[in-house]
């Protein structure tokens, strides 16, 4: 259950999460380092030298207890005070009581207090100022004793010193591995743009690069887009050829049938159109989408220039919304045919059909809607599928082809890096077929 909450909030991209590894331990490492040292050695080194000051405080305020007035009692501890490298005098009586002072960031200061006024009895308060001098406060026989003393006897010099030399050098190699990071992750963005481009139809220059990994990942990479463009080839020169050759006999057919009656030759004239017709599905399937590079085109232009090539010959398409504006990078010509072929499945099967568009910033989504029978969802999956009919599903009557309509489509949308959706049209009740694709 943890780890299901704390994915959610982990970050996407391979950089950010490489970024999040080197940062982390190096961050957790600097705070434990700095947690024992400022807890542990600058602590125990600040309590031994205030032990140490505070045996020759005692020493003082014995000294001075046995003295008979203030007067005397300075001139008896001034001998002491010399070698000490201090400083001391009584406050005026009836004075206001001092204070503690501490910075911010003062922290052996509060140490040193903390451990006279649990072991020193007397002890009032303790001043750090901003300069290299101390101010102590504590009780004797003749009154208050105010006693300055050299900052570098009670706290270590430069405390913070290795903190400071740690966050500097620890930023400084998180710098210079996030560079080095950068060099290593390019070779794997490299590949990835390659494979993108390749699943929408380009081709685009790469050589592996970067380490063993990398490169093995990039070379079969390579391996497998010489394999897939091998095939690609392969089966458009077949259905290419057996297209073409299968022209000549039906060619023949034609003109042997014009010579016979035309009342006996017409069936066997609908046979040979509508195998010519499926000849030139054969073609249009072969050709795919890869047969021209992507330019900038306007769909919401390319839809209504359909439709109108369908109105002239009074078919029932309709225009519906159009959503957003700017242009897409797109094969015209196999988008075009991709279009016309859920136009023509949608006035096969039904009374009218309705082709609208749809822009964002990110994606574009081409909708043709009928009413007819539509497909139910569960042979949806099959209905895509090269040579699959789904005739009887839908309506028999309405015509019939070789089942490459829908799979033209799908076939055009994945070369462009989209996608065949279909569904059901919530307005008109028939089939509801989306073409998507990223921008």
């Amino acid at each position: 259950m943890f780890f299901k909450w704390l994915k959610r909030y982990m970050p996407r991209s391979l950089y950010a999460r490489a970024a999040l590894i080197l940062v982390l331990p190096i961050v957790a490492l600097q705070i434990v380092v700095s947690v024992v040292f400022i807890q542990r050695d600058l602590e125990d080194v600040t309590v031994q030298m205030t032990a140490t000051i505070q045996r020759e405080m005692e020493m003082l305020r014995q000294v001075a207890d046995r003295a008979p007035d203030q007067e005397t009692a300075l001139a008896q501890i001034a001998p002491l005070l010399q070698p000490l490298n201090m400083q001391a005098r009584f406050l005026a009586p009836g004075g206001p009581l001092p204070e503690d002072q501490f910075s911010l960031i003062e922290f052996s200061g509060r140490v040193v207090r903390e451990e006279l006024e649990s072991t020193f009895p007397g002890f009032l308060a303790a001043r750090f100022p901003a300069d290299k001098s101390v101010q102590i406060y504590f009780a004797t026989g003749h009154g208050l004793m105010e006693l300055d003393l050299n900052r570098r006897r009670l706290t270590a010099a430069a405390p913070h010193q290795l903190i400071v030399i740690m966050l500097v050098f620890g930023f400084l190699m998180m710098v210079i591995s996030f560079l080095y990071m950068r060099n290593q992750l390019r070779p794997i963005k490299r590949l990835a743009n390659a494979a993108e481009a390749f699943g929408r139809g380009r081709a685009v220059p790469y050589s592996p690069a970067g380490a063993l990994e990398v490169r093995a990942a990039g070379s079969a990479f390579l391996d497998m887009r010489a394999r897939i463009e091998r095939q690609i080839e392969q089966r458009t020169l077949m259905l290419s050829g057996v297209s073409h050759d299968l022209r000549t006999p039906l060619t023949r057919l034609k003109l042997e049938l014009a010579l016979i009656d035309e009342e006996d030759a017409a069936p066997m004239l609908r046979d040979v159109d509508e195998m010519q017709a499926l000849l030139d599905a054969f073609l249009d399937f072969s050709r795919g989408a890869a047969v021209s590079e992507p330019e900038p085109v306007d769909p919401h232009e390319l839809v209504r220039s359909i439709i109108a090539d369908w109105q002239r010959q009074e078919k029932q398409v309709t225009l519906g919304g159009m959503s957003g504006a700017g242009e897409v990078m797109l094969r015209r010509q196999p988008m075009r045919r991709a279009v016309e072929n859920l136009i023509s499945n949608a006035v096969r099967y039904g009374a009218r059909a309705r082709v609208s568009v749809a822009l964002t910033e990110r994606s574009m989504r081409i909708r043709v809607e009928d009413d007819g029978p539509g497909i139910p969802a569960e042979q949806r999956g099959d209905a895509v599928r090269p040579f699959t009919r789904l005739d009887p599903a839908r309506n028999q009557n309405r015509g019939s082809g070789v089942g490459l309509g829908l799979a033209i489509v799908a076939d055009t949308a994945r070369a462009h890096g989209g996608t065949l959706r279909l569904g059901e049209s919530p307005d008109l009740g028939g089939l509801k077929a989306d073409i998507v694709i990223a921008r």
